[in-house]
C-alpha cells in the first residue's frame, strides 16, 4: 500500500470512525512500541486477596435435572466425559486434543503483539490464533462446572484442578500470547470465578489450590486496566467484556486492595458499552447476531451478579434496562421459532462466552428465553434450553406471560415462511457489506442464507473473506462492493439503506417491504413480498446514476446461496428456473430479467465448493461455501445472474415453495 494510499485511509477512519476511538487506539499503539504496557505489566507484585467471595446463584440440581431430563443429562456428562479425556470440541466443532500449553520460552505478552515475536501457530499446526486462544477461554470449564454439579462426581472436579494447574504452570502471568489480549484475560477470570464457586466444596477443591486460584483471578484483573484503553477504541464486545471481568473481579476478591478500583470501572465502562453500543431499534453497534448473542450474555452474567442481596447497591439505570429490552426484541424477532435459529449475520467469531447448554452452538434459544425472563419478564416454551436461565437466576415469569408477540422490524412474515430484508442505518463499523441482503426461512430450513465467516486470519481467499457483498444475497455492480475495504476487520465508506412499506400491488399479497440504497453512481430498489400461499417475490432494480452522455456498460449481478440439495434445472414460467429438493418437498426459485435486457446479455452460474455446476463465469475460490460456525466451511449452492447494460437492469425472483 503506498503512503498516498495509507494517508487516505487514515483520514476516512478519523472522519468516519470519530477523532476518539482513532486517538485512543494510537494511544494504545504507542504505549506498545514504547515499551509502557511492558513495564506496567511486568512483575506485578502479589498481595493478599483473601479468599473467593460467591457471588452467582447456583440452581438446584433437581431443577436442572428436571429440565434436561434423561437425554440432556446424558449428552451433558457424555462431553464432560470426552473433556476428562482431553478431548474438547472448539467452536462446537468435532473434538480435539484440549491444547493449554506453547512451545519454548514464553516472552512478555507484548513482544507478540508488536510482532517482535511470532505466534506460535504453524508450529501447533492450528489455522488461526482463535483456535489457540479458545481453549484458554476455559468454556469447557462449564461443561466440567455443570456435569459435576448434576452428578456429584469427583472426576469433573479433579479434571478442572488439573487443567488449571497445567494452564497456569505453562502460562504465568502476563507471559505469551495467552495474555496478549484484555478480553481473552478476562473471559477466562470470569470462567475461574465461577468454576471456583461450582467445585467449592469438592474434595478435590483443596485449600491449596483454592489459594492459587485467588491468585489467578487477582492477576487477570490487574492485567485488564493498563490497556483498557484499547477496548474503549474499539467499542465493541472487548468494552463490555473486559469491564464485566474487572466488575467481577472485584466482587469476588472483595479484600483485594485493588477490588474497589475493579468494581468502579468495570460497572462504570460497562454500563458505558451497553448505553453507546446498543441503538434506538435495539440492534447491537457490532451488526452481527453472534456478537449481539455475546452482549446479551454480558448482560445476564452482569445481572446475575447484581441480582444479589449483597450487591444491592448496583441497579441498572433507566436507560440501560430500556437499550436491553430493545436488544432482546430485536434478536427475538430474528430467532426461527420452528428451529431456534437465526440468520448468520454479520461477523461470526464463534463466541459462546458462556455455554450453560446440551444446545448446539446455533440454537438461540438459551440466550434468547434467559433473557425474556430476566429483562422482559416474559416466559416462553419450555425445554432443555431453560437451563441456561436456571444458572442466570432468571426465574420463570408465570403463567401470565407465556409467549412473546413477533416485533416486526426488517422480517416479513408468511404462513410457513419469513425473511429478513438488512436495511441498515449505520452509527458504527459494519463488518460485513450485507445492504439489502434477504434472508428466507421456510419450517425451519434456511431456503436464501448468508455465507457467514468461516476465518479470520487465514491466508488468501480465506483472511475474512465471506464479508463482500458478493457472496451475500444481493445485486453488485461491476463486481465492486458497497462498502471500501481498508483492512481485514475494516469497512470504510459506509452506504446508508432506508425502508418502508408500499402499498401492495399484487393480489393475495399477504406484507411488503422496500429497502433502497444509492453507491458508486447507482440506486438499488428492492421489493419484497409475500403471498398468502408462502410465495415469496423479490423485485430489483437497480438504475444508473449518470449524466446522460455517459454510455460505458455496466456489468449487474443478482446472487443467491442456496442450500446444498439435490437440484435440477426445469422449465416454468421464468426464463431461468431451478428446483431444490428440500427435506419437506421441492422448493422452485425462478429468476426473470427486466427490459431492456436481452437473452444473449442474461448469464447464469452455478457454484459449489468453489466448483463450477453450471455456466462459464470466472472460477471463484470462495464461492459455494457457508460457514455455520467458524473454522468450518460446508458446500453451498451459490446462484449468480450477470448481464450487462447501459441503462436501468430489473431482475425477478420468485420461491415457491410446496403446499
Amino acid at each position: 500500500m503506498n503512503p498516498f494510499s495509507r494517508l487516505t485511509i487514515a483520514f476516512k477512519a478519523v472522519n468516519q470512525l470519530g477523532v476518539q476511538p482513532v486517538a485512543l487506539n494510537a494511544l494504545y499503539r504507542f504505549g506498545l512500541v514504547t515499551g509502557h504496557y511492558r513495564r506496567v505489566t511486568r512483575d506485578q507484585p502479589s498481595v493478599k486477596s483473601g479468599c473467593l467471595k460467591a457471588v452467582l446463584p447456583l440452581p438446584d440440581p433437581e431443577e436442572l435435572l428436571a429440565v434436561l431430563g434423561k437425554d440432556g443429562k446424558a449428552a451433558l456428562l457424555a462431553e464432560a466425559d470426552e473433556i476428562v479425556a482431553g478431548k474438547v470440541r472448539l467452536f462446537d466443532a468435532q473434538p480435539v486434543d484440549l491444547q493449554l500449553t506453547i512451545p519454548g520460552k514464553l516472552e512478555h505478552w507484548t513482544a507478540y503483539e508488536i510482532g517482535r515475536v511470532q505466534i506460535p501457530n504453524a508450529h501447533l499446526q492450528i489455522p488461526d490464533i482463535k483456535f489457540l486462544w479458545e481453549p484458554a477461554r476455559f468454556g469447557w470449564a462449564f461443561t466440567l462446572g455443570r456435569a459435576y454439579h448434576l452428578s456429584g462426581d469427583e472426576k469433573y472436579a479433579l479434571a478442572f484442578w488439573r487443567y488449571f494447574e497445567t494452564f497456569t504452570d505453562a502460562n504465568p502471568p502476563c507471559l505469551g500470547p495467552h495474555w496478549m489480549s484484555g478480553q481473552e484475560v478476562a473471559l477466562r477470570l470470569m470462567t475461574l470465578v465461577w468454576a471456583g464457586q461450582v467445585f467449592d466444596l469438592a474434595p478435590a477443591s483443596t485449600p491449596e489450590r483454592k489459594t492459587r486460584l485467588v491468585a489467578s483471578v487477582a492477576a487477570h484483573a490487574a492485567r485488564i486496566p493498563p490497556t483498557l484503553v484499547y477496548a474503549r477504541s474499539q467499542q465493541n464486545n472487548h468494552l463490555l467484556t473486559e469491564s464485566a471481568g474487572l466488575f467481577t473481579a472485584g466482587l469476588a476478591l472483595p479484600d483485594h486492595p485493588h477490588a474497589s478500583r475493579w468494581r468502579s470501572l468495570g460497572w462504570r465502562w460497562l454500563n458505558y458499552g451497553l448505553r453507546s453500543q446498543i441503538d434506538g431499534y435495539g440492534e447491537y453497534n457490532q451488526h452481527s447476531t453472534n456478537y449481539h448473542r455475546l452482549m446479551l450474555q454480558v448482560a445476564l452474567w452482569a445481572n446475575s451478579l447484581i441480582r444479589s442481596d449483597d450487591f444491592s447497591r448496583y441497579r441498572w439505570p433507566h436507560q440501560n434496562q430500556e437499550a436491553v429490552r430493545r436488544s432482546v426484541h430485536w434478536l427475538l424477532a430474528l430467532m426461527d421459532f420452528e428451529s431456534g435459529r437465526a440468520p448468520n449475520l454479520g461477523a461470526n467469531d464463534g463466541a459462546y462466552i458462556f455455554p450453560l447448554t446440551v444446545l448446539p452452538f446455533n440454537n438461540y434459544r438459551p440466550v434468547l428465553h434467559a433473557a425474556a425472563r430476566a429483562f422482559l419478564d416474559y416466559d416462553l416454551p419450555h425445554g432443555a434450553w431453560d437451563e441456561m436461565a436456571l444458572w442466570f437466576g432468571a426465574l420463570a415469569a408465570g403463567p401470565r406471560n407465556i409467549a412473546l408477540p413477533r416485533y416486526l422490524g426488517d422480517q416479513l412474515y408468511g404462513k410457513e415462511s419469513w425473511a429478513y430484508l438488512r436495511t441498515a442505518q449505520f452509527t458504527s463499523r459494519p463488518s460485513h457489506a450485507d445492504q439489502l441482503h434477504l434472508d428466507l426461512w421456510w419450517r425451519g430450513l434456511n431456503v436464501a442464507q448468508d455465507a457467514g465467516t468461516y476465518l479470520y486470519n487465514a491466508p488468501p481467499p480465506w483472511d475474512n473473506n465471506l464479508t463482500t457483498a458478493l457472496v451475500h444475497n444481493t445485486v453488485t455492480v461491476n463486481g465492486r462492493d458497497q462498502f471500501t475495504r481498508a483492512g481485514r476487520f475494516l469497512y470504510l465508506d459506509w452506504v446508508n439503506a432506508y425502508r418502508r412499506t408500499p402499498m401492495a400491488t399484487h393480489p393475495g399479497t399477504l406484507q411488503q417491504a422496500l429497502g433502497r440504497y444509492r453507491a458508486h453512481g447507482y440506486r438499488h430498489t428492492r421489493i419484497v413480498s409475500v403471498f398468502n400461499d408462502d410465495r415469496w417475490l423479490v423485485e430489483d432494480e437497480i438504475l444508473p446514476l449518470r449524466m446522460p452522455w455517459e454510455k460505458k456498460p455496466l456489468t449487474f449481478r443478482l446472487h443467491w446461496l442456496l442450500p446444498d440439495w439435490e437440484w435440477e434445472i426445469v422449465k416454468g414460467e421464468s426464463k431461468f428456473s431451478i428446483r431444490l429438493l428440500s427435506p419437506h418437498g421441492w422448493v422452485t426459485l425462478g429468476i426473470n430479467p427486466g427490459l431492456p435486457i436481452t437473452d444473449d446479455k442474461f448469464q447464469f452460474s452455478l457454484f459449489r465448493a468453489g466448483e463450477t455446476l453450471l455456466g462459464e463465469a470466472t472460477p471463484g475460490p470462495t464461492r459455494g461455501w457457508v460457514s455455520p460456525e467458524y473454522g468450518t466451511r460446508l458446500p453451498a449452492l451459490s446462484l449468480a445472474i450477470e448481464t450487462g447494460s447501459t441503462n436501468e437492469v430489473k431482475f425477478t425472483t420468485k420461491f415457491i415453495f410446496p403446499q
